[in-house]
């Protein structure tokens, strides 16, 4: 692909690169004391936390909930809790990456590893996303047609809502508007005190670690897929682009850093509850891993009354909706950026067309997909984690080189001890994508 000429970005000049932004102007108003702080978490808050709290996407909430229902309490709640260190270092990398040199992962990707490499990571992010896509309304319908409403109205509303987030103007207005969407993820929080979840069983999980006996490749599989849920390739995509759509530079990787840990945070929290739903139906439910959403709705209300089936519903169509949100733009900001499309989301429709078209095509073709009569679902989501095993294995190893490089970063690349702890993450999460491999194939 022929790049056009452009002076080099270097952390000095892509300061210059960044453009005002409501960011910038609320950090510069004259607040003292607890307005000012309050104004400031405000102001940061947005990149990190929708990364982190769309990864907990209706596929996750599933294969959260389904793991409480075939393991209860004890097992993966410690895992799920110690993987936030895993994506805040992951996410925290891409953040700082994007803030310094004011260019998108992918035209980095061109310019430093080859055209190879630039081509393999759009094409495999696209198809990755689109098969996750599917998933997103698969979930968000089961959760309208508890209703009572039927698979096309439920899908098309589906659809109505998550493209009209496009009509809105400014990046700033975009961002608070999923914000909300995000923040209503908190009603997993509810339905786990709703289902009355042994604090003593919670409590001993963290005291006497133990592996059931006789599980085999299935403990596996769940382990693994886990792992899986805490981070995703398009989040890489994702938070990068949306750091320098929302204005932020490396004079604002402190408050970067804090918007990425709090997503972390929140995100293993919510993953938590969500499995407490799923564990007080352990013992309940037989074959957990065959099945779906609409069966776990259902399956709720004896245990844990209407409410809690109802908002799980709600919960899980909530979180599919922020996914295919979140997704759909990472898909755009890639494709735009190694094209040199117009890329922002403070652009019209009307003055960046293609970055719009990619974002409502995407959503299209995956509302249209799952109308298909006879489409195999559980394979669709086996061949998404395994394109998304071969996406995330370069682009880990890219993702350390180039936060290493002085070259790229200055003072701000990555010192000896996140180096290797970096390249010590990407090794694990290759492992684990292979032994993915090897379970789905």
């Amino acid at each position: 692909m022929t790049q056009p000429k452009s002076i080099p970005i270097t952390p000095s000049t892509a300061e210059n690169h960044a453009t005002s932004s409501k960011f910038h102007d609320i950090l510069a108003k004259e607040r003292t004391g607890w307005r000012r702080f309050s104004w400031i978490i405000w102001a940061l808050i947005g990149p990190g936390l929708l990364a982190m709290i769309g990864d907990n996407d209706a596929g996750g909430v599933v294969e959260y909930a389904v793991t409480g229902i075939q393991f209860g309490i004890g097992l993966f709640i410690p895992l799920i809790l110690c993987l936030a260190p895993l994506t805040f270092t992951i996410q925290e990398m891409t953040m700082r990456l994007s803030a310094v040199t004011q260019t998108g992962y992918t035209k980095l990707v061109f310019r430093h590893f080859g055209r190879f490499f630039g081509y393999y990571s759009i094409g495999t992010l696209m198809i990755e996303n689109l098969l996750t896509l599917m998933t997103e309304f698969i979930g968000m319908t089961a959760g309208l047609m508890m209703f009572g409403l039927p698979l096309w109205i439920s899908d098309l509303m589906s659809l109505i809502l998550v493209v009209s987030l496009a009509i809105f103007t400014g990046y700033w207005t975009k961002e608070r508007l999923a914000l909300f969407v995000g923040a209503l993820n908190g009603v997993f929080l509810i339905i786990a005190l709703l289902t009355h979840p042994s604090m003593s069983a919670i409590g001993h999980a963290f005291i006497a670690w133990t592996i059931p006996k006789g599980m085999g490749n299935l403990l596996i599989w769940f382990i693994v897929a886990t792992v899986g849920n805490a981070i995703a390739p398009w989040m890489i995509f994702f938070q990068g682009s949306a750091a320098i759509d929302k204005g932020i530079t490396s004079k604002e990787l402190k408050l970067g850093r804090i918007d990425t840990l709090l997503g972390s945070v929140l995100q293993v929290i919510i993953a938590v509850a969500i499995l407490l739903c799923g564990a007080s139906l352990y013992g309940h439910i037989h074959n957990a891993s065959a099945l779906g959403p609409a069966a776990i709705i259902q399956a709720l209300t004896p245990t844990s009354g209407r409410a809690a089936s109802i908002l799980f519903g709600f919960g899980l169509f909530n979180a599919g909706f922020l996914a295919a949100i979140t997704i759909s733009l990472s898909s755009s900001w890639t494709v735009a950026d190694a094209f040199g499309f117009a890329r922002s989301l403070n652009d019209r429709i009307s003055t960046a067309p293609k970055f719009y078209a990619v974002y409502i095509g995407s959503l299209v073709f995956a509302a249209l997909a799952i109308l298909i009569p006879g489409l195999p679902l559980n394979f669709i989501a086996v061949l998404s984690q395994a394109m998304g095993a071969m996406v995330m294995i370069p682009i880990l190893i890219f993702l350390v080189v180039l936060t290493s490089s002085r070259k790229i970063m200055g003072e701000f690349a990555n010192g000896p001890i996140l180096r290797v702890w970096g390249f010590a993450i990407a090794s694990i999460l290759i492992g684990l994508t292979i032994a993915l491999l090897t379970q789905v194939i």
